[in-house]
């Protein structure tokens, strides 16, 4: 009796490597089970497999396009080519190519979307082009599941996009518990008597690292040994500096750059700060959770007031401003004993509630 065909399963992102959103769905590909499902992974801009550890039955397509826009062609060759049956989309920008080119897919082909953002604060924040509500409204009625990290990001979604609340899917980013725990064994030197504060994010407006700098340059009042370490790159990186130097604060302050896995830097930090103006659910939250690392963070959205607050080793400011910043970190180092941690349940992403989102019936 000849052996039925998986049903094949394209996952999408611009490339490997970068933010919260490429994280997730390299990890989906290393995770959904390949005894089941026939995994391919497209990279639209990028031009080669990479180095990134993938497993072997994960096919890689690098699509070489110069942006994502522009791989509008070699996206619809390829899909037309492979015939899956799902297709998983992993950031809004990408969403919007593939749900405009849905109507030249294959017949059956099912279309998921992962939205990565809180859809008003996204729109309001004002550095998105002026069409992009237009292209949130008029396509995303056409993915058959929009799939949210909080139950705060869907009923805002479903609000602002007037989306039927049922092609919504609730589900927790996976976290990579595996590469938390290998981590421990191998962790990064931290320097100086500290507390030392991690903070980990593009370095972008919306992430507030300059509202961080300066609830540094007050928490050192009563902290004099207080530190800041900050993962990421991005377009801000030079002005974060040059605040720095301006609030005299460049020998406690350390940027490290892009970290693909920022795991190693958690046994060492004293606590993690979020102190983003707007987020959906950032993943570095829920690692830093699953490491029972404390946490302060700006209320910077619902679904990150739903992770925190109430919540043992983990203090949510009043309000996104510095000040407010401030007095939560100072509260926070005020309770810590050294090395304190807490391990609230962070309520990975696991296999069987992928399998159930992606709806594949072989």
């Amino acid at each position: 009796m000849p052996t039925a065909t998986p049903p094949k399963i394209l996952l999408l992102i611009p490339h490997l490597g970068g933010g919260g959103a490429e994280q997730v769905m390299t990890l989906l590909a290393r995770e959904l089970s390949h005894q089941k499902y026939e995994l391919h992974l497209g990279l639209i801009t990028q031009e080669k497999r990479g180095e990134e550890a993938l497993p072997p039955w994960v096919t890689v397509h690098a699509l070489g396009a110069a942006r994502v826009r522009s791989g509008l062609l070699p996206l619809l060759h390829l899909v037309r080519q492979l015939k899956p049956e799902v297709i998983l989309s992993g950031m809004a920008h990408l969403n919007f190519l593939v749900l405009l080119l849905r109507p030249f897919f294959p017949r059956g082909t099912q279309v998921l979307v992962r939205q990565n953002a809180t859809v008003s604060a996204a729109l309001s924040f004002g550095d998105l082009p002026f069409y992009t509500r237009f292209l949130y409204r008029r396509l995303y009625r056409h993915a058959d599941r929009i799939i949210c990290q909080t139950r705060a990001m869907a009923d805002d979604l479903a609000f602002e996009l007037g989306v039927a609340r049922e092609r919504i899917v609730v589900l927790a980013n996976p976290v990579d518990l595996e590469g938390i725990l290998a981590a421990e064994r191998d962790p990064v030197r931290w320097c100086g008597e500290g507390p030392h504060l991690l903070a980990i994010g593009r370095l972008s407006r919306e992430k507030g690292f300059d509202l961080l700098l300066e609830s540094l340059s007050a928490v050192q009042h009563r902290f004099p040994s207080a530190d800041l370490t900050i993962l990421g790159a991005g377009p801000e990186e030079q002005a974060l500096k040059e605040l720095s130097r301006t609030l005299g604060l460049e020998a406690v302050v350390r940027f490290a750059g892009q970290v693909e896995r920022p795991y190693g830097f958690f046994p060492g930090a004293t606590l993690l700060v979020l102190s983003s103006r707007h987020e959906g659910m950032p993943n570095v939250l829920l690692e830093a959770a699953a490491a029972g690392l404390p946490m302060v963070a700006l209320p910077a959205s619902g679904g990150v007031r739903e992770l925190l607050e109430g919540r043992p080793g983990a203090w949510l400011a009043e309000e996104i401003s510095a000040s407010a910043l401030t007095e939560a970190l100072l509260r926070a180092l005020e309770s810590l004993k050294p090395g304190e941690r807490f391990h609230l349940p962070s309520s990975p992403l696991n296999q069987e509630s992928i399998e159930t989102s992606v709806e594949v019936h072989g």
